[in-house]
């Protein structure tokens, strides 16, 4: 066994340069191809150390000595084990985790297999505190973290899948989606949890009257959390925002990204982030550019000469403003009238678009870009003030002023 271990070193160096040359040049590749890779790259020692005990013992039990094999025998399970729990661990993404349960398992194989788990077993089962009739042992603790953390990555699997098909289903409105995920998520884990504890024979009476009163504490100082949580749920459960919806808080312009426990993601046009509280999306007055509807009326205003004619002017710009691609022309746009100034007949300009994510301003800018135009055509000036100033000497002063 020395010996194979010996040559398996020498061979699997050679093994394992050729193979991460060749992994070098790998390109395109799916990660769990590439990590798997990497993981047989890692251990090629062992497969090779693998390869040769299991030959020793098949040439011993047919042409040499085959009640001398039994070590060899024993070793080469070991060591085939530990290649099978290798692969088995990289489908935990989890690194730190990926490692505890690798050699959690690569030593309860070990002494599986040497039949030293019935001791091992004993010894934990020895190591334990009692209060009472409670008792709490090493062995407990350890099924107790085993079990939950199986059940933690079943619910975690089954919560990936519920998730994807969840948001795959377009009959199921954005918030929904989000209230279901959620729920599923909580129900999982929170099953997973308590059922992980009840495998092991935790009694649960004391916990529940333990997290009780734990929850009346935590209710008074996290007023705020329970709040925004309960808040998100409202949010959730009337549909009044929902992701992808265009919004106005304040002076925050954006689309919702992600709708949380806690705090909603808007995403401004100029790539800013901003985590509002659910409570404030409850308590504020919140405009939804698209909570019905995605038709959005904007108005600009703009002035003309006194001497150019109103009638034409209106025309004018409404033709003008069809032109923009991102103006409805299913939607009339129309052109008031709102008073005379002092350099200029004032209007007013209501147009409709439907795709506010797109951003408000630059599809004003595009209108003016558009009337600009459209008057410097067609001959219509666009005022701007103008003020006569007259320069008075001494003699030009009037003679009451002097007296």
């Amino acid at each position: 066994m020395i010996a194979a271990f010996i040559g398996a070193i020498g061979v699997g160096h050679i093994l394992r340069t050729r193979m991460r040359d060749w992994m070098r040049n790998l390109s395109g590749r799916p990660k769990w191809q590439l990590r798997y890779l990497l993981a047989v790259e890692k251990r090629l020692t062992l497969i090779v150390w693998a390869v040769a005990l299991w030959a020793i013992f098949f040439v011993m039990q047919e042409i040499t000595w085959p009640s001398r094999s039994y070590l060899i025998e024993v070793c080469a399970r070991i060591v085939t084990a530990w290649i099978l729990v290798e692969f088995l661990a990289q489908l935990i993404k989890n690194r730190p985790l990926r490692r505890l349960i690798r050699w959690g398992m690569w030593i309860y194989v070990t002494l599986y297999l040497i039949g030293g788990l019935e001791h091992t077993t004993a010894f934990l089962d020895g190591l334990a505190v009692e209060f009472g009739d409670f008792r709490l042992s090493m062995l407990a603790v350890l099924k107790a973290l085993i079990v939950t953390a199986l059940l933690f990555t079943v619910a975690r699997v089954v919560s990936m899948q519920t998730s994807s098909q969840v948001r795959k289903n377009e009959d199921i409105s954005p918030s929904m989606r989000v209230l279901i995920v959620k729920v599923a998520q909580v129900s999982l884990y929170g099953a997973a949890f308590f059922i992980g504890l009840k495998a092991v024979g935790f009694d649960l009476t004391g916990l529940a009257v333990l997290s009780g009163a734990i929850g009346v504490g935590l209710g008074f100082g996290l007023q705020k959390v329970v709040s925004n949580l309960v808040s998100g749920i409202i949010i959730l459960l009337d549909k009044s925002i929902k992701p992808g919806d265009v919004i106005s808080l304040g002076d925050t312009f954006g689309w919702i990204n992600t709708l949380g426990a806690r705090y909603a993601s808007v995403v401004t046009r100029d790539g800013k982030e901003y985590l509002i509280p659910n409570e404030d999306l409850i308590t504020n007055q919140v405009v939804n550019w698209s909570h019905t509807n995605d038709f959005v009326r904007l108005d600009i205003f703009f002035g003309t000469a006194y001497g150019d004619d109103p009638h034409k002017v209106r025309k004018i710009a409404v033709e003008a403003a069809k032109t923009v691609d991102r103006v409805l022309v299913t939607r009339p746009a129309v052109c008031h009238i709102v008073g005379f100034g002092d350099s200029s007949v004032d209007y007013i300009l209501r147009f409709w678009i439907t795709d506010p994510t797109g951003g408000l301003t630059n599809v004003r800018g595009a209108v003016y870009l558009a009337l600009w135009d459209a008057f410097k055509e067609n001959g219509i000036s666009i005022p701007f003030p103008q003020r006569e100033v007259t320069v008075l000497n001494e003699y030009d002063t009037p003679t009451d002023v002097i007296d």
